[in-house]
């Protein structure tokens, strides 16, 4: 086998896991994103690089444990509207063999990928980014991950082997991302770009249970928190040695809130401010616009088309998706983790809250591999936040009894709470029982389920294709 990404072993290899793709997607089974890569990487491990290498312009990529997908789409809908069609891989699908997918189907000139974090370090190494974007670290899938604090240390690791060859987008609200760039001074060489929320209407009256960075990387102590807007993310400083949120280069204020349907705000940037309209809910997609406009900044992209191409985004798969369902409207959001479940339950409060009706909930636990077979979290999540706001509820998946047992210690009126085994008789329930519009949250692959039921109901289109 000769060197090089154009070999004709490496070429008919490639050729083999492109017909695996094609075969894949008409089976309609949703394999399409991930088996082709899988494929490619057992006959040749280092396609990524291979193929990876065939990029001719900016390679980004992009992580965090909560948001990556969302990110990325802004992002990837801010260089559309710019006229750049990077190599992307949009389904979600973000392990080595997501990305091999989405090398092997794309054919820009550049690449953007959203990568699991503890796959991170490999594919980074394998891609060579030219732009690296971290969101945000949570505790997600303790059997899995492990404690933060490992991951922490795995991307410093990583940083540190990129220092001048790489540029970094960082979450200065999150203590142990703010901390990456300030370890390696990066930001003296103008290697790093932070980004935050200033606007202290949106701070959480008190820190929330799902709470995660409590200590201080560099000497333990705990830190002292003037604000928190999501979790642990928010503006803090150590007594004890000093380090602090640094001051941000792209940074909201202004913040308007308007439940499912969206908000509003000001970004403030280097260039100028930007007035945005985003049709995603949640300040948690407030933290992802802002790193999607720090990284379209940092990639060149025009204010107008930045502004343009937030304004267009769509929602991810299963990221408050609403879909028709007759005449009601089913609307999907994700949920996998105490700090992404308290923003979801955060933002219905507020629907609620302007809508002045009860809402009608439909929840999925499971605990597959890809939810994490540790299904405690939901201890940690504030389901109490809708106690007073729901009308019927539906739970379901694998671990529903466990879910209904939780809803009834958060305060959910029992008698309006039902277990119904089976995802798709849940579902049917419910609509039936709604008064017009279903807040479905599912995790993971209680999420696969539910869309692919939809799908095959010819209620959605297939979204792998």
């Amino acid at each position: 086998m000769t060197g090089g990404s154009a070999s004709p072993l490496f070429a008919a290899k490639v050729g083999v896991a492109r017909a695996v793709g094609r075969l894949s997607r008409r089976s309609g089974r949703g394999g399409g994103t991930t088996l082709p890569g899988r494929v490619l990487l057992r006959m040749a491990p280092d396609a990524i690089s291979r193929l990876g290498g065939r990029l001719t312009g900016p390679r980004t990529v992009l992580s965090a444990t909560n948001g990556k997908t969302t990110t990325a789409g802004m992002l990837a809908s801010a260089l559309q509207a710019a006229g750049r069609e990077p190599v992307h891989n949009r389904a979600g699908s973000n392990m080595a063999w997501g990305v091999a997918t989405a090398l092997l189907d794309g054919h820009g000139e550049e690449g953007l990928f959203e990568v699991d974090e503890a796959w991170l370090p490999r594919v980074v190494g394998e891609i060579d980014p030219t732009l690296l974007v971290l969101g945000n670290l949570f505790r997600d899938q303790l059997d899995r991950y492990g404690e933060l604090e490992r991951l922490a240390d795995d991307w410093a690791e990583m940083i540190a082997v990129r220092e001048g060859r790489t540029g970094f987008v960082l979450n200065a609200d999150d203590p142990l991302i703010a901390d990456l760039g300030r370890d390696r001074d990066l930001r003296r060489r103008e290697g790093v770009t932070f980004f935050g929320i200033e606007d202290p209407a949106q701070a959480v009256p008190e820190l929330q249970h799902a709470f995660d960075a409590k200590h201080c990387r560099r000497c333990g102590a705990p830190y002292a928190y003037e604000r928190a807007f999501v979790g642990h993310l928010g503006h803090y400083t150590c007594p004890s040695c000093g380090a602090g949120r640094p001051a941000p280069d792209v940074f909201a204020t202004g913040i308007e809130l308007r439940g499912i349907e969206g908000s509003a705000f000001q970004v403030h940037t280097p260039a100028g401010r930007l007035e945005i309209e985003l049709p995603l809910p949640g300040l948690y997609n407030v933290y992802n616009a802002l790193a999607a406009v720090a990284a379209a900044g940092r990639l060149g992209v025009g204010e107008q088309e930045i502004r343009s191409g937030l304004h267009s985004v769509r929602a991810a798969f299963g990221r408050v998706e609403t879909i028709p369902v007759g005449d009601r409207s089913l609307s999907i959001l994700l949920i996998k983790n105490p700090a992404g479940a308290n923003e979801v339950l955060r933002t219905l409060r507020l629907e609620a809250e302007r809508g002045g009706a009860p809402l009608d909930l439909w929840l999925a636990l499971n605990d597959g591999i890809a939810d994490g077979r540790d299904v405690s979290w939901i201890w940690d999540a504030d389901f109490e936040l809708l106690a007073d706001s729901v009308d019927r509820v539906h739970c379901t998946g694998t671990r529903a009894a466990e879910m209904a047992l939780r809803l009834k210690y958060a305060g959910w009126p029992l008698q309006r709470l039902e277990v119904v085994e089976g995802i798709g008789e849940a579902l049917d329930d419910a609509l039936a029982a709604s008064s017009g519009r279903l807040f479905a949250l599912p995790t993971y692959t209680a999420l696969i389920e539910l869309r692919t039921l939809l799908t095959r109901r010819g209620l959605a289109a297939e979204f792998w294709r």
